[in-house]
């Protein structure tokens, strides 16, 4: 009798948990496939408030684009003006970082003020095991970019940066972030053709700042990747940017300050333009110049973090893409950056590998989420004693039909 009343318990307990699950589809279905004849005129009113969201979450998009654009680019063309007069671009590199560093203290401070909560400080053996690699190579990235602007046109920089993608999958295949795929070879075989193609017979080619740049872009592929597995690491807490430049500054001093004692060490310090200065204006003007650059940089990192944070990573890689063609086309117009027929070829060229590589990682990540959205449907149904592949399956979806408006 034990057994009996023990079976049909459980019997009517499995009854119960199919039966609530497929009363669970059929609402499911019911709100979100309403049929015709049963349509509700109040709906137009849902319709009419989707419409205005959709409106607004694209002028928002649209808003950090341009926020993002602005601070990019503007950066870039701004250091190239100052560095060809201002000839020591280490120096300014670090009086960025520092400054870059008192800002985000400032606004973890506030936090802590306005919230009461604490923000993330790491061990002592963390931070140096963790961050010390990506702090070194990320010094020494905006290092060199910033000093190839003394020898090279922003065109050119621009073209030699963008290999960086390059650099990135090299170091994820050899971390284990990115799968190995014959895609990857033409990604690489395009971008590597379009910059032989742009720089080519290019009359403003210079060997010196195209191998700062090129080495610089390669330490940005370790830069990027370090600092992926880095974010990665929830126990960490480095999520928020400004926790990241928090931490990291420190790093990028240390890593850079040696080469600019070595290469402008005794340069800046005879120079009138610090140090030797004849008029107090000239001091003043050169460090509003810095420091307005250093409010540039720490704008751009956290627009950047905006764009990633409210949209995607895939509309933040077809953001840079549009933002390469905008500096190159505004090099050529307004600084005089020439281009040839083979170099404007190899551009077109090293863009369509770009575009290619971004169209994979989205098709990658598409595929992804619709993995991880079959395994959570094949958890709900295993929770509630039915299984995907069996004829159950099709029995749910008959008694519960689907009508699309």
């Amino acid at each position: 009798m034990k057994r009996r009343r023990e079976s049909s318990q459980s019997s009517s307990h499995s009854s119960y948990r199919q039966t609530s699950f497929l009363s669970l589809i059929k609402h499911f279905n019911t709100c979100c496939y309403p049929c015709p004849e049963k349509y509700d005129p109040k709906m137009k009113k849902m319709d009419s408030f989707c419409t205005v969201r959709l409106i607004l979450t694209f002028m928002k998009t649209i808003g950090l684009v341009c926020l993002y654009y602005c601070f990019s680019i503007g950066i870039t063309f701004y250091q190239k003006w100052f560095i060809k007069d201002f000839h020591f671009p280490l120096t300014v590199v670090i009086c960025h970082l520092v400054v870059k560093f008192m800002l985000s203290g400032m606004l973890r401070c506030l936090y802590h003020i306005f919230t009461g909560r604490q923000r993330v400080v790491l061990d002592w053996p963390t931070y140096f095991k963790q961050l010390a690699p990506t702090g070194i190579a990320s010094a020494l990235d905006i290092g060199l970019s910033n000093w190839s602007f003394e020898f090279i046109t922003i065109s050119l920089y621009t073209m030699t940066k963008s290999t960086c993608i390059i650099f990135i999958l090299g170091f994820s295949l050899l971390f284990g972030l990115e799968k190995k795929r014959y895609s990857l070879i033409i990604v690489v075989a395009l971008i590597a053709a379009g910059l032989f193609m742009f720089t080519y017979q290019s009359t403003q080619f210079n060997l010196d700042g195209f191998l700062l740049v090129l080495s610089a872009s390669f330490l940005a592929g370790l830069r990027w990747t370090l600092a992926q597995m880095v974010v990665q690491r929830k126990e960490m807490g480095l999520g928020n940017p400004v926790d990241m430049i928090y931490h990291v500054q420190p790093w990028m001093v240390v890593g850079l300050l040696p080469l600019a004692v070595i290469f402008e060490g005794i340069p800046i310090a005879t120079t009138e333009k610090v140090f030797r200065y004849k008029e107090v204006s000239a001091v003043l003007s050169t460090l509003g110049y810095i420091l307005l650059g250093s409010v540039l940089a720490f704008f751009m990192e956290l627009s950047e973090y905006l764009l990633l944070l409210f949209t995607s990573s895939l509309t933040l890689s077809i953001a840079g893409v549009f933002k390469e063609v905008c500096t190159l086309y505004l090099a050529v117009k307004f600084t005089g950056d020439h281009m040839t027929t083979v170099n404007f070829i190899g551009l077109v060229v090293c863009l369509i590998g770009i575009t290619l590589h971004v169209i994979l990682k989205a098709v990658d990540s598409d595929v992804v989420e619709k993995e991880k959205e079959h395994q959570g449907w094949q958890q709900l149904l295993d929770r509630n004693g039915l299984d995907a592949d069996n004829d159950e399956e099709d029995v749910l979806y008959e008694t519960t039909p689907i009508t699309r408006m």
